[in-house]
């Protein structure tokens, strides 16, 4: 089958991604609607519209630890079914909410299937991919959260025409085809081999590892082999020396900076504000002086500029250049434009005498220009690195714990934004500012560079000094991995 089986896996997976930006992005509409404003009682503005955000964040961060655990018991493919399951009964409850509790227990459940699938989808493609161009098949994780926005905005768009309670209770609810679309395509899919390998499932991992790369030719074939061999060497070697406990993050040098890494791209992942502008894009909007007829239309094109940009990102440009490069081209971009931006809304404040279109239009700009950028860096490769860094047997708790730390600071600035926009204004924007600035220092003397290393290599990037062939022979397993069909580790 190899390299377009491969991709056709990845991205039909990813549909739990495009779950991820369809749910984060709908709600930035949703609260725009009087029809809800008028059946729950509040306005866009209020308190309850932050909780409406922020439940929903903090139900994806106890989805992303409980995910961490999951994957490790029963594997990438079950738990990003069970993902799928979570996120039908969190829909359901969201599109017939009856009352306020209601809508935010949808919201809260909705959000441990995010939690889970925004952390397993990017694991999952990361084990599956030929390091060639696992910058692209990760990147595919982000390319469907835009389309998932793109498709929240427009539909949000079409609805507010709407002129009952389906003004807001049909796009709420759509989301239930996409998550039954892939509860039942995931089990026609492979299990991920590095899992099968750790749980002694050893002949269906080289199976499964020729189905995903191809042994049309012999090339094809060696080259898989020798894929598996060093895998099935690292593997058993973490079964040997390590625990999968999260102690194990922390428990040597090289694996602390690991961990910070990939908690660290994450977390500045949050500090570019794109989440802010996702959930209050709408609110930003009226800062800047548009009327609420155009509010929702140029918050629909906004949605399709970043996926255009990730698209070409990730085919063009990622396994070329690199990860580093980017993450210090967008951070210092972020620096540029959240300058401008509060620049503008600080000289043009909204509600004045005379509206400034020209400024108008230079504000727009500016978040269109934070979302292009964003794609170019921080959008696909944070989910490429943090799930990149780690070793197998602590694979998915790292993940887990990175996309917690993600997941932790957008609960916090999807709280605290609303409240920010109208009692500080632009004055919000400048600690975008200072956050960018930092991230790009520590990115530039902290970071190392990961392009083309097969998960297994990653030991020499950040200095592990464990010889695997060695520690087999240690404890008995002298095999080649090639010539076994059967692969058992006696401990001596």
């Amino acid at each position: 089958m190899g390299r377009v089986y491969n991709i056709f896996v990845a991205a039909f997976i990813s549909i739990g991604s495009f779950l991820f930006g369809y749910d984060s992005g709908i709600i930035s509409s949703v609260l725009t609607f009087n029809q809800f404003h008028g059946y729950f009682g509040f306005t866009a503005n209020s308190n309850l519209a932050g909780a409406v955000v922020s439940t929903f964040t903090g139900g994806c961060f106890f989805g992303s630890a409980a995910g961490g655990w999951l994957n490790d018991k029963i594997g990438r493919k079950r738990t990003i079914q069970i993902g799928a399951m979570f996120a039908l009964w969190g829909c359901a409850m969201q599109g017939g909410a009856n009352n306020y509790a209601c809508l935010l227990i949808g919201r809260i459940v909705g959000g441990v299937a995010i939690g889970m699938l925004s952390m397993t989808v990017p694991l999952y493609n990361t084990e599956i991919a030929p390091p060639k161009i696992r910058g692209f098949i990760v990147g595919l994780a982000q390319q469907m959260i835009g389309i998932g926005f793109i498709v929240a905005n427009w539909v949000g768009y079409g609805c507010q025409y709407l002129g009952s309670n389906a003004q807001w209770r049909l796009p709420l609810a759509l989301q239930l085809i996409p998550a039954i679309l892939l509860l039942i395509g995931t089990q026609f899919l492979p299990f991920s081999p590095r899992w099968l390998l750790e749980v002694g499932r050893d002949e269906e991992a080289r199976q499964a590892l020729y189905q995903l790369h191809g042994t049309s030719t012999p090339e094809n074939k060696e080259a898989a082999d020798r894929e598996y061999m060093e895998m099935h060497d690292s593997i058993k070697v973490e079964l040997l020396t390590r625990s999968s406990s999260i102690l194990d993050l922390f428990a040597t040098r090289a694996m602390m900076r690991r961990t910070l890494v990939a908690c660290g791209v994450q977390i500045f992942g949050q500090f570019t504000g794109i989440n802010v502008i996702n959930y209050f894009g709408p609110q930003m909007y009226e800062t800047l002086g548009l009327s609420p007829g155009k509010v929702l239309l140029v918050q629909g094109i906004y949605g399709a500029v970043g996926p255009i940009t990730n698209f070409f990102f990730i085919i063009f440009i990622l396994d070329r250049v690199g990860r580093k490069k980017p993450l210090m081209f967008g951070t210092g971009s972020f620096v540029i434009t959240f300058s401008i931006l509060s620049a503008i809304v600080a000289s043009f404040p909204p509600g004045g005498e005379t509206t400034n279109l020209a400024a108008q239009r230079a504000g727009i700009a500016m978040i269109f220009l934070t979302s292009i950028f964003f794609s170019l860096s921080l959008g696909p490769v944070s989910w490429v690195l943090a799930s990149e860094v780690f070793p197998t047997r602590v694979r998915s708790v790292g993940t887990s714990l990175a996309t917690c730390c993600n997941w932790a600071f957008n609960v916090l600035f999807s709280q605290v934004s609303p409240i920010a926009m109208t009692n500080i204004g632009w004055k919000f924007y400048i600690v975008f500012v200072c956050l960018n600035a930092i991230d790009f220092l520590i990115i530039m003397f902290l970071f190392p560079e990961t392009k083309g290393k097969t998960l297994e290599e990653m030991a020499v990037v950040f200095g592990d000094d464990v010889d695997a062939r060695q520690v087999l022979d240690d404890h008995g397993v002298s095999e080649k991995a090639g010539d076994m069909t059967k692969h058992e580790v006696h401990t001596a």
